[in-house]
C-alpha cells in the first residue's frame, strides 16, 4: 500500500512539473515582455571614425601616441595595462632613448638589493605597465565596489570596441533630461533612477556605471603635438590607442592580408586555367 501511495505521489510531482513547464514556455512564447529602460534606452556605439577600422586601416600613429598621453593621465589612476610592455612603446615612433625615459618614469614593484624588501622601483623597458591595485578585493574598495577592467584587451573584449569605448567616454548625460528619438526616458520609466554612487550612460549596457566621467572638460591635457585637447578629440585619441593595445599587430595584419588574398586568387585562377589546359582532351 504504501508503495502504490509512493507512486501516485510521484505521478502528481511529475504532472505538476510537465504543467508548469509548458504553461510557462506558452506564457514565455505568446506574452511580450513588459519594456524596460535598458532596452529601450540602451545606445548602439557611435562611430569614433578611427583610422584603424575597415579592413584596411592603420594606424595614425601621431594620434595613438596621443592617446597613450591620455591614458598615462586620466585612465591610469585606475586602469591597468598589464599586457603591454614598455618596450612595446617603439612601435607607436617612440625612439629607443624615449621609450627608457618613459619607462623610469613609472614605478613598479622590485626588491631593495641592500635589504632584499619589497621595494618599488623604476621601471625597465622589458617590464609591463604595472597594476593599480594588488588585487580586485582592494580594487572594489577604492571604487564604489566596482572593478575598474585592464585596458589592454578591452576593445576586443566589448563589442565594436573602439566606437564603444568612445562612446561611452562621451555619453554621460544627465538621465533627468535624458531623450531619445523624441522619447523622454523618464516621461516613459518614471521609476528609472541612477543609484548614489553611480552615473548614468546610455551607451553602457544597464544605463548606470560606477565610473565617473573621466574626462571632465577640455584641455584637461595638454598635447605635446599642439592639438587642441576637446573631450571629443581625447576620447578619439584614448580609443584609438586602446585599439592598437588590443590589437597591435593590426595594421601589418592588413598590410599582409590583402596581397596574399591577392595572390591566392590569381593561383585559383591560373590552377584552373592550367587544369583545363592539361586535362582538356582526358576522359573524366
Amino acid at each position: 500500500m504504501a508503495r502504490l501511495i509512493s507512486i501516485f505521489v510521484g505521478l502528481a510531482f511529475v504532472v505538476v512539473l510537465a504543467y508548469s513547464f509548458i504553461v510557462g514556455a506558452y506564457t514565455a512564447a505568446t506574452d511580450d515582455a513588459a519594456p524596460t529602460a535598458e532596452h529601450e534606452f540602451h545606445l548602439h556605439p557611435r562611430d569614433a571614425h578611427l583610422q584603424s577600422a575597415g579592413w584596411t586601416g592603420t594606424f595614425d600613429f601621431q594620434q595613438v601616441q596621443r592617446g597613450y598621453q591620455v591614458y598615462k593621465e586620466v585612465c591610469s589612476a585606475c586602469h591597468s595595462l598589464r599586457h603591454i610592455a614598455f618596450r612595446n612603446l617603439a612601435e607607436l615612433g617612440y625612439s629607443e632613448a624615449e621609450v627608457k625615459a618613459e619607462a623610469a618614469s613609472w614605478q613598479v614593484p622590485g626588491i631593495d638589493p641592500n635589504t632584499g624588501e619589497p621595494a618599488m622601483r623604476p621601471a625597465l623597458p622589458t617590464d609591463s605597465f604595472p597594476m593599480v591595485y594588488p588585487n580586485n578585493v582592494a580594487a572594489a574598495a577604492a571604487n564604489n565596489n566596482a572593478v575598474p577592467p585592464d585596458l589592454s584587451l578591452i576593445t576586443k573584449a566589448r563589442h565594436d570596441g573602439g566606437n564603444y569605448v568612445y562612446s561611452l567616454l562621451t555619453g554621460y548625460a544627465d538621465p533627468s533630461t535624458y531623450t531619445h528619438d523624441g522619447k523622454s526616458l523618464m516621461e516613459e520609466f518614471p521609476d528609472f533612477s541612477t543609484p548614489p554612487g553611480l552615473h548614468f550612460n546610455p551607451y553602457f549596457p544597464n544605463l548606470n556605471l560606477a565610473m565617473a566621467p573621466p574626462l571632465a572638460g577640455d584641455g584637461q591635457v595638454t598635447y605635446a603635438d599642439g592639438t587642441e585637447a576637446t573631450v571629443d578629440q581625447m576620447a578619439r585619441d584614448v580609443s584609438a590607442f586602446l585599439v592598437w593595445t588590443g590589437e597591435p599587430t593590426l595594421q601589418k595584419r592588413h598590410q599582409t592580408g590583402f596581397p596574399v588574398v591577392l595572390f591566392l586568387i590569381f593561383a585559383t585562377v591560373l590552377g584552373f586555367l592550367a587544369y583545363r589546359n592539361v586535362w582538356r582532351n582526358m576522359k573524366h
